[in-house]
């Protein structure tokens, strides 16, 4: 695993976003793995900028993003491809029917996590995979569990998760109670993998999922048995991890 330490939270932004401009440069018909939340927004912005200064082209990139929630519709603002074209799509040359993430209105749950199980393989997989990290450790909506999970999944998101997204929503009943997710076994199956990491609060499971046991407890635990697996962060999301290395 290679580590990159930055000052801060946009300089961290900046190393990830340099990492995805050399994928997209090598292989302009590359298959980039994203992700939402906070954490890679300062590298989307980065990688706008760049685009709009004619250093990128994204005309030939698929992407295919981690997660979606069930029952939101694209055009919902809380929905995570409205996040994709409000943070990214929208402002790049990339043709959005390349642009995959998982159908949060099909009502068959098991259809929705085999038709994106088919549309990774029916892309070869993917070459770079952009993830967060949890507080407790999970990669997307795979959550500490018993056993690692293979394929896309439709997961019953926790109390926890389900009242930090209320302040996004109306009201309690407009909260998502599920999520379709790629799975672990989706995701380690990416060519290459980027975590990018920022803030003190995520120290701990930093060193947790780097340096502790590989135990399905700690999802992204599993990543140390990745070939390529590049971290990303901030001194403050590093500073256990150097401590204890």
């Amino acid at each position: 695993m290679r580590v990159y330490c930055a000052k801060d939270y946009y300089h961290a932004s900046r190393m990830a976003a340099n990492i995805i401009s050399a994928q997209v440069i090598m292989k302009p018909d590359c298959v980039l793995g994203l992700a939402t939340g906070s954490t890679p927004i300062g590298a989307y912005e980065q990688l706008v900028k760049w685009y709009e200064k004619g250093d990128l082209d994204f005309s030939k990139v698929t992407s295919i993003n981690l997660d979606e929630y069930r029952g939101l519709p694209a055009e919902n603002d809380q929905s995570y491809r409205y996040f994709m074209n409000t943070h990214l799509f929208d402002f790049i040359n990339i043709d959005k029917k390349n642009t995959f993430v998982p159908d949060g209105m099909e009502p068959d749950a098991k259809k929705a996590c085999k038709d994106y199980d088919g549309i990774i393989r029916s892309h070869g997989g993917i070459d770079l995979q952009i993830l967060g990290l949890g507080h407790n450790g999970h990669i997307g909506f795979n959550e500490p569990a018993a056993a690692f999970a293979k394929g896309t999944q439709c997961v019953k998101l926790t109390e926890s998760t389900i009242t930090a997204n209320a302040r996004f929503f109306a009201s309690m009943d407009d909260v998502p109670k599920e999520a379709y997710t790629m799975g672990i076994g989706s995701i380690m199956q990416a060519k290459k993998i980027m975590v990018i990491v920022s803030g003190e609060g995520k120290a701990e499971i930093v060193k947790r999922a780097f340096l502790g046991p590989i135990t399905p407890e700690v999802p992204a635990s599993v990543l140390q048995l990745h070939s390529d697996v590049i971290l990303v962060g901030d001194e403050a999301a590093l500073s256990e991890y150097n401590k204890s290395i």
